[in-house]
C-alpha cells in the first residue's frame, strides 16, 4: 500500500480526532500521512494530552485546523470520529474517500465529574477505542479506495 493521506474531522478538533491523528502518527508512520481538522476549532484538551502520553503518544504540540483549510489539499480518505462531524463536514471531491465512525465525546461525558480520576478513565477508554479503530485502517483504507 502507498502512503495515504487521512484527514481525521471532529466538531471542535480537540480531542477525539487530536487523538486518531496520533495514533495514525504513532502506529504507521510509513502508511498513512494524517492530519486532523474540526467544523470549527477550540483548544487542545489538556486531558486528552495526558492519556495520550501515558500511552506513549505525545500531541502536546499539535495545532487545531478547521477542515475547510484542508478542501484543496490532496486527501485520499476523511474519516469523521463523531456525529456532528459526519453531518456538518463539508463535502471532498469524489474520489475522496469518507468513512464515519463515531466515538463518545470526553469532554461532554466528563463535563458534570469533579474527580479528575474518574475523567481520565472516560478519556483512556475512548483514547483506546480509537486506537483500535486507527490499527486497523490499512485494510479499511485499502478496501475503501481500491474496492
Amino acid at each position: 500500500m502507498s502512503k495515504k493521506t487521512i484527514l481525521f474531522v471532529c466538531e471542535m478538533n480537540t480531542c477525539r480526532s487530536q487523538m486518531a491523528e496520533g495514533w495514525a502518527h504513532y502506529l504507521y508512520p510509513d502508511k498513512i500521512n494524517a492530519f486532523s481538522a474540526g467544523i470549527r476549532t477550540g483548544p487542545l484538551d489538556p486531558l486528552a494530552v495526558k492519556v495520550m502520553k501515558e500511552a506513549g503518544v505525545d500531541i502536546s504540540g499539535h495545532e487545531t485546523h478547521e477542515v475547510k483549510d484542508f478542501m484543496k489539499k490532496d486527501i485520499d480518505c476523511v474519516i469523521t470520529v463523531c456525529n456532528t462531524a459526519a453531518q456538518k463536514c463539508p463535502s471532498f471531491a469524489a474520489e475522496v474517500n469518507v468513512i464515519c465512525q463515531s466515538f463518545d465525546n470526553p469532554p461532554e461525558l466528563t463535563k458534570n465529574l469533579n474527580n479528575e480520576d474518574e475523567k481520565l478513565a472516560v478519556y483512556r477508554r475512548v483514547r483506546d477505542e480509537i486506537r483500535l479503530f486507527v490499527e486497523g485502517l490499512p485494510e479499511k483504507i485499502t478496501s475503501k479506495i481500491i474496492g
